[in-house]
């Protein structure tokens, strides 16, 4: 790579490894942990790319990217926050941010961005970049999973388009959530949004109403696998209807409805007018790193709403992450609203929680799938579980690497700690060179601990 890289991080140790790793691959790097350092270098003419995190001591780093598009038109930025929201992915596209990385990112993939972000500011002409709205952060679709991220840069990428919008997933995943953040923070935001059923179109006039109320805003047929093959055909006449007032056509659907086309369920002319755009909800089970984020979540918003301060206990949040949540995130939010009127104290126990789950539907527990089989056939599970969570989609490139270092982690701090914390022991465990396991001890970031081990 060859360009002058601006990192603004208040994390010293993330500006250290930025400005390593940026250098040894042949950039000039100034980092800073201030965003008024940041936008003097910007206003000085310094730097070809500018990596910055949001939330800054003096400031959110989304909020100087206008300033940074008036000051130096086409200086690509690289956003990079712990702020793991659709909101902040959201805001990031709105403010035409070159790209957006969660935190923990994934440094060799922050590199290849970066090599691209050079190589486009050396060939693309200067832009012009929009103003960042304020709107309130208080959408419920919260996930820091790879799956959730990767959805959320999706709906950030079809949001101004006019492609029609497929949304599948089971229920209570936040299907209608995301319709409404797509209008929401869309283009059309300005305009009525209208939700329809079977119902709505079931008379002959029924689709010259609803196009007369939405508008050219935007229309959302809700589980369009439940309507019948005569309404289908009115909402195929109703898509192709010409007028300076389109709307944009969203639907979601509980069932997969390729699947249910092959089937004969859905029409082929509707299947493929719809699916312009195909964004699929995982189910809770599915992002279960994502289950205690949730939780946090709802906790504050019910303190918000003048609920007794409540949180959850270890034990309770160990149950909270093995439960399956067949009702999904809906579930967890009437549970936990439960559990903020019933609990006795400010910490929520395992036993309050098992009596409000108690009662409830619960399929099998994602922490015990798959006792007993082998190790390969359980990496093959959650590998195959990975792929068709990207629905239509492939996942992000650099998944050998991804995958191996997964793996990776695990398997040395757990050698680690049956050795005592003895690297000499380990990589003899191991069958590697102790210099390679030191390497990878550094590499990986794994903290080492010596402690006895239990007999």
């Amino acid at each position: 790579m060859d360009g002058t890289v601006l990192v603004a991080d208040d994390d010293r140790t993330i500006r250290t490894v930025l400005t390593q790793a940026l250098t040894r691959a042949g950039c000039k790097v100034h980092a800073t942990s201030s965003l008024t350092t940041l936008m003097r270098w910007v206003g000085e003419g310094k730097g070809d790319v500018v990596i910055s995190d949001v939330m800054m001591p003096d400031g959110n780093g989304l909020e100087m990217l206008p300033k940074i598009a008036k000051d130096r038109p086409g200086l690509p930025v690289i956003v990079i926050s712990a702020q793991n929201t659709i909101m902040t992915a959201i805001q990031a596209a709105e403010a035409e941010a070159y790209d957006y990385l969660p935190k923990p990112f994934d440094l060799p993939d922050l590199m290849k961005r970066t090599a691209r972000a050079l190589e486009l500011k050396r060939h693309r002409p200067a832009e012009k970049r929009v103003e960042v709205d304020e709107r309130p952060d208080d959408l419920p679709l919260v996930g820091r999973t790879p799956v959730m991220q990767a959805l959320y840069r999706l709906v950030a990428r079809v949001m101004n388009t006019d492609l029609p919008v497929l949304i599948s997933g089971e229920s209570g995943t936040g299907k209608s959530l995301i319709a409404r953040a797509i209008h929401d923070f869309s283009d059309r935001r300005t305009l009525p949004y209208v939700t329809v059923t079977a119902a709505d179109l079931r008379e002959l006039e029924g689709p010259a109403r609803v196009l007369a109320r939405v508008k050219g805003g935007s229309l959302l047929i809700d589980e369009i696998s439940d309507i019948d093959d005569e309404i289908q055909a009115r909402i195929v006449r109703m898509m192709d209807v010409p007028g300076d007032h389109v709307p944009r056509f969203m639907a979601t659907s509980q069932t997969n409805l390729a699947q249910a086309m092959e089937a004969g369920h859905v029409r082929r002319d509707l299947y493929y007018r719809l699916s312009g755009a195909t964004l699929h909800v995982p189910a809770l089970r599915e992002r279960v790193d994502d289950v205690p984020l949730l939780a946090q979540h709802f906790l504050a918003r019910a303190e918000r709403e003048g609920a007794p301060k409540r949180r959850l206990g270890a034990q309770a949040e160990e149950l909270f992450r093995v439960y399956s949540w067949p009702g999904n995130v809906r579930q967890l939010e009437n549970a936990i609203r439960r559990l903020v009127l019933t609990s006795r104290a400010e910490e929520i126990t395992r036993a309050e929680v098992e009596q409000v789950l108690g009662n409830q539907p619960e399929v099998e527990p994602v922490l015990g799938k798959g006792e007993g089989e082998k190790l390969s056939a359980s990496v093959a599970r959650h590998l195959q579980r990975y792929f068709d969570l990207h629905g239509n989609m492939l996942p992000p490139p650099g998944l050998y690497g991804r995958i191996l270092k997964e793996m990776e982690i695990p398997l040395i701090e757990i050698a680690l700690e049956a050795t005592g914390g003895n690297q000499a022991k380990c990589a003899d465990l191991l069958g590697i060179n102790r210099n390679t396991l030191r390497k990878k001890i550094t590499d990986l970031d794994i903290q080492v601990t010596r402690r006895r081990k239990l007999m």
